[in-house]
């Protein structure tokens, strides 16, 4: 088994489940988007319905599917109390005059929503710039192994 702290084998496991993104052929713009979606997607308090919702919008808007379930699934359940937590109190310091369950719902959904939208944007200007640069240095790197080298 391999040693190492927690958070950098965290790390390493959610390289390896994003890696595939990297070779699917579509437009950068396109990958990077549909990521973005399955990320706002698992800010959302839809629990059980997140995966389906994810691949409803992702039909919908014409997205990358793989890319948007990656997205999605990467709001694993050991960071959900953190999520929900921080969305529950930002949604409650934007409506401070809401009480009660419904007032906490409001709270809930108004805090996943903002989280969700900056979560999103923070994982297309990523993700992009990623697939972007990968994609330049895929040809180069292409065209270096065809070439005999010099002796």
């Amino acid at each position: 088994m391999e040693e190492g702290r927690p958070v950098s084998r965290g790390l390493r496991a959610l390289g390896d489940r994003l890696r595939p993104l990297l070779h699917l052929e579509d437009d950068p713009w396109r990958i990077a988007l549909s990521l973005a979606v399955g990320v706002f997607i698992s800010v959302t308090p839809f629990w059980g319905l997140q995966t389906v919702l994810s691949l409803v919008l992702a039909a919908a808007f014409r997205l990358n599917k793989a890319a948007t379930l990656a997205g999605t699934w990467i709001n694993l359940p050991w960071f959900a109390p953190f999520v929900y937590a921080g969305a529950l109190k930002l949604g409650g310091a934007l409506a401070p005059e809401l009480h009660g369950l419904g007032g906490m719902s409001v709270a809930l959904l108004l805090g996943t929503t903002i989280l969700g939208a900056a979560a999103g944007a923070v994982t297309y200007v990523v993700a992009l710039s990623v697939l972007r640069r990968r994609r330049l240095r895929a040809p180069a790197a292409r065209a270096g192994e065809s070439t005999p080298r010099a002796a």
